[in-house]
């Protein structure tokens, strides 16, 4: 028979995960803002839930707060919320002032806010109004979920997603640069509810001169990202589709700075650390999470410079026999799964937290 603090953990970890499971739902729509969910719970009865569902609108807490019916219930309720509660003002006013304001019972974080000028605060303040607190249940799992934002945070810079498709002998593109179609349809799918979720996406000179790519979401709904694509000689034609003014990009160069048809070009001082230079960049920008669709020799150097967080890789069954050669990468740790006829291999430069 289990002991009550067992039974008390195991449903603690239930709540949270039911917590962690709404956050996903704020995906490609809160960023800056990381996803958090939130329940509360009152004699193990849930009586609100709500999450982060855009940025600029209201939190997860206001969301859970204003779903219950009885407010009454609130001054005997536990919530779960999957990240340290708001000290400050910013879009929205501090969840933490919500959630005294209401006095509730108990608030159990699982993770803690590792801004270092917002972490603590929050419980700090609930704490101070005599509200208990708990923290780190399903941290891991937390982490995972946010990894764009703790990654932001903690590494200033966006979560480098390396992305492309592979023949099964090896090739991405014939040598001519002549387009393959190597993925089936439902991975190119699965790509663009990818691109719906990130917040920017980045293709090289070659990739874009003989690729042509829209790098929108037309597959999937939700926003298409920030584009980006490098042009160090401003050698491409305006008339290619990711100078076509249709979503906001970015050209990044040696030569010039300007802003036309929707398109920022952005100069780089100097070759020397072009790479680390725009990542720098994109960080100021908030940008929290990019995508690299190629080609193999942009993916490369991001590789060689140790510059990247996941890779993600559509395994074809198709021979091309001759051509130019995938990305050569290692990773500490992969998971693999089918798609059709595909197979996607996610790769991680770091051992990944629990998902």
């Amino acid at each position: 028979m289990q002991s009550y603090k067992e039974n008390y953990a195991n449903k603690s970890e239930m709540w949270m995960a039911r917590a962690l499971q709404l956050a996903r739902l704020g995906a490609g729509t809160v960023s800056p803002n990381p996803m958090v969910g939130c329940v509360i719970v009152h004699h193990e009865k849930i009586i609100g839930e709500g999450w982060h569902r855009k940025y600029g609108e209201a939190h997860a807490e206001v969301n859970a707060v204003n779903s219950v019916i009885d407010k009454s219930l609130l001054t005997e309720a536990d919530v779960y919320v999957t990240l340290e509660p708001c000290s400050h003002f910013g879009k929205t006013p501090p969840c933490a002032d919500l959630l005294v304001k209401h006095a509730v019972k108990r608030v159990i974080i699982c993770n803690v806010d590792s801004n270092p000028l917002v972490g603590g605060k929050g419980i700090a303040k609930l704490q101070a109004a005599g509200i208990a607190v708990e923290t780190g249940i399903l941290a891991e799992q937390g982490r995972a979920l946010n990894k764009r934002f703790f990654t932001f945070i903690e590494k200033q810079r966006p979560y480098i997603i390396l992305k492309w498709a592979e023949t099964a002998d090896g090739f991405i593109a014939k040598e001519n640069f002549e387009a393959v179609q190597i993925s089936n349809a439902l991975s190119r799918r699965v790509v663009h509810k990818m691109r719906s979720e990130e917040d920017a996406i980045m293709v090289g000179t070659n990739t874009a001169r003989y690729d042509n790519p829209s790098l929108n979401t037309r597959f999937w709904t939700g926003k298409s990202p920030l584009r980006i694509v490098i042009d160090k000689d401003l050698a491409l034609d305006k008339s290619l589709h990711i100078f076509d003014g249709s979503q906001p990009t970015i050209c990044y160069n040696l030569l010039v700075n300007k802003e036309e048809n929707n398109v920022v070009f952005v100069k780089i001082a100097e070759e020397k650390g072009f790479l680390s230079t725009i990542i720098q960049d994109l960080a100021q920008r908030k940008v929290q999470s990019l995508i690299v669709e190629g080609g193999s020799k942009l993916l490369q150097s991001f590789i060689d410079a140790n510059l990247w967080d996941e890779a993600i890789v559509l395994q074809s069954k198709k021979i091309l026999e001759g051509g130019i050669a995938a990305p050569k990468i290692k990773g500490v740790a992969s998971v693999s799964e089918k798609l059709g006829s595909d197979n996607i291999l996610t790769l991680y430069h770091q051992q990944p937290l629990s998902q």
